[in-house]
């Protein structure tokens, strides 16, 4: 009973917590920082000031609820070690909850004493600032998981949790870089309030800004960034650590998150207005805890480990397998599949700017979008083992002959994840990495995780995943996304059942017998070659988009008339006989097909301009239309 008590009394001093950080954001917001002048911990020289001043008793009331917490905490304290044993979880929560909450208040007086409060936009506030939202998410995470081990969650055992710790570790450090970066953007709008949204996006862009202007630019793609990471963590704890508690969190995790950026996206539209400051800090606290809260229950003592134990690979490894080469590593990664994935990204570069982009981001998009897509494709092999020892044609994978651990797979892959990141945004730019780990996370969490094993839209919808890589290489030699990026992506979402489904005919039997629901199984082969031809004729009708809208030229109107008709025409040729003859070959040119479309593209737009002469003189036709010399040249004008 007493034990129960202090369960709730750990969560309500959490909630209280929660409070004080919202009250102590707007005292940040509404520029009441230097309420009490330069004292601390009495206000204005005062116990209880007199002063008339607004900010004076906004300032009072922080520093009055935050020395609250400290009477709070000690109780905390004590009352953990008369509850609980020694050794317990919940004694070794409450020292840490102590520990930062006085560090929390020497960071506070910091602050105040230097003056780096209200007005103040150096370089030293944005320090202070930075280290004093670490130590309060520190102090939260305390909080959370001495209130969770009092409510019966079991102790911490990292030990053997191999690669599932590290992502864990890398989820709670990206989320904590990005709530610094988040308290540094907000500090940049309560300094410099921008009249109107475009006088603010101007801000953003100016050489000229403040220091805290331009720290706020990256903010958002450091948002979307963070969150797809989050997104990938959240389904994969389902998946390796499936308890009841790891699989509540994820979803909270997921789900808060997504509403934090919708409220990220309106406070950005409205101008950071303090209510709306407050909301977003709000959502982003509670990501932080259901982060911590799900790596405290991924790692927790008892929860089933769904990957192999490492021990008993090993073993294995040298009883049957042998060990892993660096081709078995390879593998991993299924470099014929990324191929041409490959050959799509490094084409829609020369598309997006025609003329060489150097060598060294043509290296640096190649190995990056590389790097993203073996991730992601090493990642599939490792959830989809028990369906891959079923299947005629994926028996020899390193994941299912035991050469490589699950555990070492996913170390692979998370490596190859960051280092996909690090290269894409060091070499081309912040937007291509974060399209590149927006296509890995699509990959796992849509198609393999959600859909693969329960519907046969499962290529439909997953298959986008497959259409980013246009994407990544047009943001790498642009800089943005323009709408005919965005047609490249739609050409490779129609053409992709087209493909896929040509091959699962090939190897229905086998997804059959794993149980997997592609077309071929679900409805039967005469309802696949309907859906192909139906998605064939959506190609070739996207692929015409760009010559109507003059994104492309002669060149490429020739290009597709050819490369359509084939198309079109061995699909015929497969609703007609829907043998593995035809099923072969349509599967074969899909990929052909997809090749020489992009490479016809980038053919087009580098074609010198004197060689367009075929839209020029459109476009003198269409000027020419409708005036009076052109209804007297008509045939049969009078």
């Amino acid at each position: 009973m007493t034990q129960t008590r202090f369960s709730r009394y750990a969560w309500t001093v959490l909630a209280y917590n929660l409070g004080v950080i919202m009250w102590g954001a707007f005292v940040r917001a509404s520029v009441s920082g230097d309420g009490c002048g330069k004292h601390w911990p009495l206000c204005g020289g005062e116990v209880i000031p007199h002063a008339h001043r607004v900010q004076t008793w906004i300032e009072f009331a922080h520093r009055v609820s935050s020395g609250l917490v400290l009477a709070l905490i000690a109780l905390l304290f004590i009352w953990a070690f008369r509850a609980y044993p020694r050794g317990h979880s919940v004694r070794s929560g409450v020292k840490l909850c102590l520990l930062f909450t006085c560090t929390e208040a020497l960071l506070g007086a910091w602050l105040v004493l230097f003056r780096l409060v209200a007005h103040d936009a150096s370089v030293y506030r944005a320090i202070a600032m930075s280290a004093h939202l670490v130590n309060t998410f520190l102090l939260l995470a305390s909080l959370a998981l001495t209130a969770w081990w009092a409510s019966g969650g079991a102790p911490l055992q990292l030990r053997g949790q191999g690669p599932v710790a590290t992502a864990l570790g890398i989820g709670l450090i990206g989320t904590m870089i990005l709530g610094v970066s988040g308290a540094l953007t907000a500090l940049g709008d309560t300094l410099f309030p921008a009249a109107t949204l475009t006088a603010g996006i101007m801000q953003d862009f100016s050489p000229d800004a403040p220091m805290l202007i331009r720290l706020r630019l990256p903010h958002p793609f450091l948002a979307i960034s963070a969150g797809l990471y989050l997104l990938l963590l959240a389904g994969l704890m389902i998946h390796l650590r499936p308890s009841d508690a790891t699989r509540r969190f994820a979803r909270w995790t997921g789900g808060l998150f997504l509403a934090e950026l919708a409220i990220g996206g309106l406070n950005f539209a409205l101008r950071a207005p303090i209510p709306m400051q407050i909301a977003h800090l709000f959502l982003a606290d509670l990501v932080w805890l259901n982060v911590v809260l799900l790596s405290a229950a991924a790692v927790a003592e008892g929860v089933p480990h769904a990957e192999l134990a490492g021990a008993a690979v090993k073993l294995i490894q040298q009883e049957d397998a042998g060990p892993a080469t660096w081709r078995d590593y390879l593998a991993l990664t299924k470099p014929r599949v990324i191929s041409l994935l490959l050959f799509t990204t490094l084409a829609a570069m020369f598309i997006a700017r025609p003329g060489w982009p150097g060598i060294s981001l043509l290296l640096a998009v190649a190995i990056g979008g590389y790097m993203a897509a073996g991730a992601a494709n090493t990642i599939n092999m490792v959830i989809d083992t028990d369906i891959d020892g079923r299947m005629g044609r994926t028996t020899g994978r390193p994941t299912v002959t035991h050469k490589i651990s699950s555990g070492d797979a996913l170390r692979f892959a998370l490596g190859l994840a960051i280092a996909s990141f690090v290269v894409l945004w060091w070499g081309a730019n912040l937007l291509a990495a974060m399209l590149a780990l927006a296509g890995l996370v699509f990959y796992v969490l849509v198609y393999t995780l959600l859909l693969k094993r329960r519907t046969w839209h499962n290529i439909v919808i997953g298959g986008a995943a497959g259409a980013f890589p246009p994407l990544v290489g047009w943001a790498a030699a642009a800089g943005h996304l323009s709408g005919m990026a965005w047609l490249l992506f739609g050409i490779v979402f129609l053409w992709t059942p087209v493909h896929f489904w040509a091959l699962a005919l090939l190897i229905k039997d086998d997804y059959e017998a794993a149980g997997v629901p592609m077309l071929p199984v679900v409805r039967g082969v005469h309802a696949t070659v309907l859906q192909i031809g139906a998605y064939a004729v959506l190609t070739a009708g996207i692929t015409a988009v760009p010559f109507i809208f003059r994104e492309m030229h002669l060149v490429y109107l020739g290009g597709i008339l050819l490369l359509n008709g084939l198309l079109l025409l061995r699909s015929a040729q497969l609703l007609q006989a829907p043998d593995r003859r035809h099923a072969v070959s349509l599967y074969k040119y899909s990929m052909l097909y997809l090749a020489l479309l992009f490479l016809v593209m980038a053919i087009d737009r580098a074609m010198p301009a004197h060689q367009h002469e075929f839209a020029a003189t459109r476009r003198h036709v269409a000027a020419y239309a409708g005036t009076a010399d052109w209804n007297r040249a008509r045939p049969g004008s009078v």
